[in-house]
């Protein structure tokens, strides 16, 4: 029989397997996530030219291993704990076959680790892209199948266990929001990891001498399918997270659910489509192609965040004002709990994502303004702002509210844990903002010198151009104090926390289950349907704050939008 336990402060039910496999996931990405940002600093400090920190190689191997251990690897082990909160946790249902589910963690952690050992043993500073015909280690090619592999079967476990849900007969109507957004980023991830197998596997060949040639035009366009479409994996489970957190922080509910599903969808259409800003500069790519997605696909893509943009703050400014916070157009807003990192963490995600990344990646989508940013610092400016304050941020705030539900310890720390959003999201923002205006000015991306000191062929950027980069690393610099303040407050509430169950001792952080005495065999209640929504009146807007933040973005954009094309105008001197 399954067993089952009851948090006795929020009512979730947790499968004793699921639990475990949830902490064993969420631990081992903080720790890439610590990795990730020793590196992190080292990498800013180098690009930060007064102080220049890393000779060139090291530079360069500290640059590969910060971008898979940030964007593959602690990212995609906690969205593997989401996926099977989003399933056996929110559907009250046991795990569909655990075995496999720690087959998944052993194969990611033996890949990760892999592939790290390759990249820091030297001969595999390769960047996270890999491209031939630069050749790593061929244990970097196969840590990085293996990981795949193991993701791929994790979201196997995943819809198996929405299965058994439905067999089992454990919620009543359609699956909740969240769950069907973490549907979305498992199917993604099909198609994600399949371009991956499609694309490494050869590439292990190769570097192991079996095939002799990697074609790069190819290599780039199918790779293409596994990079930017792991990243829409990300952007469908944080956006998820941002409708649980809506309804655990407020109550909210979506303004409209059906509108929110069919977003979702939009995403499994069109998102992965976006890669091809990445290469839009490559000649045996049709114009046809590169035509149809950086218009007709990409607006469809875009549509479909602008929808979850408008309709989740609105659901919380709606759970707001029927609470009476109904004073001039923003007292919703003002009277949030913003001492709550669960809030304000998701807050922030929500707000740089869309201001920041959102207009960002529109622009980069452009063909012609991708011309002159393609290969600057522009490009990992934007999806810093994608996948650190809007990915990350948002596995952050979430994090706050597992600690006591999921780990049951107290946080400790909590007046830092107050203020490390504003210090990780405000840092990161400083250093985006600053990027990408070095990068509208021409800076290189993944360069290890800005002078170009002792090159046959050198160029002189403005001077404004290095004082945007320092105080963009100085930026970063902040953005790493609030990643460490994260990981101080988490896993030291983890360590020192105060026990909310007396056998929540140190083995069980990581994985281990609590005393037998705290599951019980009984199935837990069917989920309910929600009732529906009481009607409103249609004559005022529900949400006229969210809708005036919705305008904000728009004259935004379009403000932007007609400032890059000037740009443009001036490197193609048109009258």
């Amino acid at each position: 029989m399954a067993q089952f336990r009851t948090c006795p402060d929020t009512g979730l039910y947790f499968h004793k397997s699921a639990e475990s496999l949830i902490k064993a996931n969420a631990v081992v990405g903080a720790v890439f996530l610590l990795v990730a940002g020793i590196l992190a600093l080292l990498v800013t400090l180098t690009r930060w030219q007064a102080i220049h920190l890393l000779p060139a190689d090291q530079f360069y191997m500290a640059l590969t291993a910060h971008g898979i251990d940030a964007l593959i690897f602690w990212i995609i082990f906690f969205e593997m704990a989401v996926l099977y909160v989003a399933s056996s946790v929110l559907l009250r249902c046991r795990l569909a076959t655990p075995y496999w589910g720690w087959v998944q963690f052993a194969l990611m952690m033996v890949g990760s680790v892999m592939t790290n050992v390759a990249i820091f043993q030297g001969g595999s500073s390769v960047m996270m892209t890999s491209y031939v015909p630069m050749q790593a280690a061929p244990h970097f090619y196969l840590g990085l199948i293996l990981f795949a592999v193991g993701a791929l079967i994790g979201c196997f476990v995943f819809f198996g266990t929405l299965v058994v849900a439905k067999d089992e007969k454990t919620y009543e109507g359609s699956v909740p929001l969240v769950t069907f957004g973490a549907i979305t980023a498992a199917i993604i991830a099909v198609f994600t990891i399949a371009s991956g197998a499609i694309i490494l596997v050869p590439t292990f060949l190769w570097s192991i001498g079996y095939i002799s040639h990697i074609d790069a035009e190819m290599y780039r366009i199918i790779w293409w399918g596994l990079g930017h479409s792991s990243q829409q994996i990300n952007v469908a489970a944080h956006v998820s997270i941002w409708y649980l957190i809506a309804g655990l922080v407020f109550g909210a509910r979506p303004m409209s659910e059906k509108v929110s599903r069919a977003a979702f969808l939009l995403y499994i259409f069109f998102l992965q489509l976006a890669s091809a800003h990445h290469i839009l500069v490559d000649p045996g790519v049709s114009s046809e192609w590169k035509v149809f997605n950086t218009s007709y696909a990409m607006y469809l893509a875009v549509l479909a965040s602008m929808i979850h943009g408008l309709t989740v703050p609105g659901s919380i400014e709606v759970a707001q004002r029927a609470k009476g916070l109904t004073n001039g157009m923003f007292e919703w807003l003002r009277k949030a709990p913003w001492d709550n990192p669960v809030f304000s963490g998701m807050f922030i995600s929500l707000i740089t994502f869309g201001f920041i990344g959102g207009i960002t990646g529109v622009v980069m989508g452009t063909e012609q303004i991708n011309l002159i940013i393609h290969n600057t610092i522009y490009v990992p400016a934007h999806f810093h702002a994608t996948v650190v304050t809007g990915t990350t941020l948002a596995f952050m705030a979430i994090t706050y509210f597992l600690i006591p539900v999921l780990f049951r310890r107290q946080m400790i720390l909590p007046g830092l844990a107050k203020i490390q959003p504003y210090l990780f999201g405000g840092g990161m923002s400083i250093l985006i903002l600053f990027m990408l205006g070095a990068g509208t000015m021409g800076v290189s991306r993944r360069h290890w010198d800005m002078d170009f000191t002792g090159a046959a062929l050198g160029f002189d950027y403005p001077g404004i151009a290095y004082t945007m980069m320092g105080i963009g690393a100085f930026g970063g610099v902040i953005g790493v104090l609030g990643g460490a303040a994260f990981l101080l407050v988490t896993v030291g509430s983890l360590l020192f926390g105060k026990k909310l169950e007396p056998s929540a001792g140190l083995l069980q952080s990581f994985g281990v289950p609590l005393a037998a005495s705290c599951y019980s065999s009984t199935k837990p209640e069917i989920l309910p349907m929600a009732p529906p929504l009481e009607h409103h009146d249609t004559t005022s807007f529900e949400a006229p704050g969210t809708f005036v933040l919705a305008l904000l973005l728009l004259v935004s954009f379009v403000v932007y939008y007609f400032i890059n094309w000037k740009y443009l105008a001036s490197v193609w001197p048109l009258s």
